[in-house]
């Protein structure tokens, strides 16, 4: 077999990364300390903490200390070797071999070996993984040669999949402790045992989740820090002043209140990191039900659109960390990105024109109709978000009622009982929009149940015909071709509205150092953080 080296590849696929390179890790020339307790904010309280079928950003967070993945991701969003010591490529883009790593261990001491691998990708990623069903479905064959060896036979090429084998991304998850039981009930889902440079050890509901250094790491010398205890607060100002204070060291994820960033950014001793999301690129949008009796409208959701004003969200709602988006493949992922859409401008007397014409006049008391409106229990910028779109739409005779609940009770009416009009949440486009985008939108995720996927109920032929070309399409032009017209057929009918690129950051001890050192670190191991216990402040 005529293969690519892992250096040719690199070079080959860089066109998937197109984020810009951030600055290196500071004080990454200083001798790590090892010991401590490293104390995080984790905001909500997560449903799981297998990232099996739940993409929650508070599950992703942890688990991505409990579970290595075949790679991960530098400030390129290169891939890089993790349990996969390297690849190889053919030139048909068919097979792909990786090279595992030897005398990794499980957390329960058991050996981690290829049939891992094997067990993983065919009960988890191409059955049940929200992102990766459609990437590896057209894997033929997994072949396990050695313990150390893992084969993909592919019926077609599928180039995005080198950007979704980090941890969270390609979950590998052991055979021995899964094979045989109901994957999706396992009590090992909540207590999970992965090959991680942390152990987990404990978690007590509505307080904390705790990790534990792994002994065994494979990763020799690491992970410096002792423990990292996740703790759960969810009022927003006992967080900054748990930060404030230096009862928390690190608080990812926009996790206090958007108006005390500037003055936190002057405290001698946290500081404001916006490093490492750029593997994520997330979205902040808005799904119609398209089966609710006024959504289904097309018109209807382009006059929501206009009544929206995106700029003054940005600034107000979300005090400047996003910029109005106009499309689901967000300007970052740019090769992919097409910014001839329909676009949305902020047009009241549009929006009103636009519901006169579909039948949706002003009654007597001003009001044309009204709907409900979850939004996404993140914290307070969300609910900030809700009630900015119920102004909105109050102004063109549109009545909102807004509704909360908890992240699993909201997971169940968006996706399980589709019980809503309007939801906002948000997702990760990731490099490549086959891995975060088209779920949004492919009918086939219809009825599964699986949070953040098609949320708007959508359904179109050719849309769904574009989404499963680009998945198998070799030609990196043709599969630009293909999401560009993707992207014009779905701003045309709106099933979803993007609203914001969304910018988070993070904030931590000024002590704490290498707490970025890759660009998938959010959603990846804190193995290389430590504390300088000589820094002051």
């Amino acid at each position: 077999m005529r293969t690519l080296s892992r250096r040719h590849f690199l070079a080959a696929s860089s066109a998937i990364a197109l984020f810009i390179r951030s600055d290196k890790p500071v004080w990454a020339e200083d001798k790590p300390q090892a010991g401590g307790t490293l104390s995080v904010i984790l905001q909500p309280e997560p449903v799981t903490l297998s990232p099996t079928n739940n993409m929650a950003q508070p599950t992703q967070t942890v688990a991505g200390n409990i579970f290595d993945g075949l790679v991960y991701y530098d400030f390129d969003l290169k891939p890089q070797p993790c349990l996969a010591t390297s690849w190889d490529l053919a030139r048909d883009g068919k097979t792909v071999t990786f090279h595992l790593r030897h005398g990794v261990k499980w957390h329960d001491g058991k050996p981690f070996t290829s049939a891992d691998v094997k067990w993983s990708l065919e009960n988890i990623w191409k059955t049940i993984h929200p992102r990766n069903k459609a990437l590896f479905e057209n894997v033929s064959a997994v072949e396990t040669p050695d313990d150390f060896t893992v084969v993909l036979k592919f019926s077609k090429p599928s180039l995005p999949i080198f950007s979704v084998l980090n941890g969270v991304g390609a979950p590998i998850l052991p055979r021995h402790l899964y094979e045989g039981t109901d994957i999706l009930g396992s009590p090992y889902n909540n207590k999970p045992v992965g090959t991680g440079a942390f152990v987990f050890k404990e978690w007590k509901r509505g307080e904390y989740v705790l990790l534990e250094r792994n002994p065994d790491y494979w990763d020799s010398g690491k992970p410096y820090l002792d423990r990292i205890l996740f703790r759960i607060i969810p009022d927003p100002a006992a967080r900054a002043a748990a930060v404030e204070k230096g009862e928390i060291q690190y608080a990812p994820f926009n996790a206090i209140p958007l108006r005390d960033v500037e003055r936190f950014s002057q405290l001698p001793n946290v500081k404001i990191d916006r490093r490492g999301y750029d593997w994520i690129s997330p979205l902040l949008y808005l799904d119609f039900n398209v089966e609710n009796q006024y959504l289904k409208h097309q018109r209807v959701r382009q006059a929501l659109a206009h009544a929206i004003d995106r700029n003054a969200m940005a600034r107000i709602v979300w005090f400047g960390f996003g910029k109005p988006a106009i499309s689901p493949v967000p300007s970052a992922v740019a090769t992919f990105h097409d910014s001839t859409v329909p676009q949305y401008a902020f047009d009241p007397k549009k929006a009103e024109a636009l519901l006169d014409e579909a039948g949706f006049k002003r009654g007597a008391d001003g009001t044309r109709f009204a709907i409900t409106h979850d939004y996404l229990p993140y914290g307070d910028d969300y609910r900030r978000t809700a009630e900015f779109i119920k102004q909105a739409l109050h102004k063109i005779g549109v009545e909102v009622t807004i509704r909360s609940q908890d992240t699993a009770a909201f997971i169940k009416r968006i996706y399980g009982d589709r019980d809503f009009d309007l939801s906002l949440s948000w997702n990760s486009a990731f490099p490549d929009p086959q891995i975060g985008v088209v779920r949004a939108y492919w009918s086939g995720w219809l009825g599964t149940q699986t949070p953040w996927t098609n949320g708007s109920g959508y359904r179109n032929a050719e849309v769904d015909g574009l989404i499963q070309a680009a998945a198998v399409e070799g030609n990196p032009e043709a599969r630009v071709a293909d999401f560009k017209r993707f992207q014009q057929i779905v701003l045309t009918e709106l099933p979803t509205l993007p609203l914001l690129e969304m910018q988070f950051f993070s904030v931590h001890a000024a002590n704490l150092r290498d707490i970025v050192s890759q660009g998938d670190q959010t959603y990846s191991t804190l193995k290389n953080a430590w504390f300088d216990g000589k820094a002051k402040g």
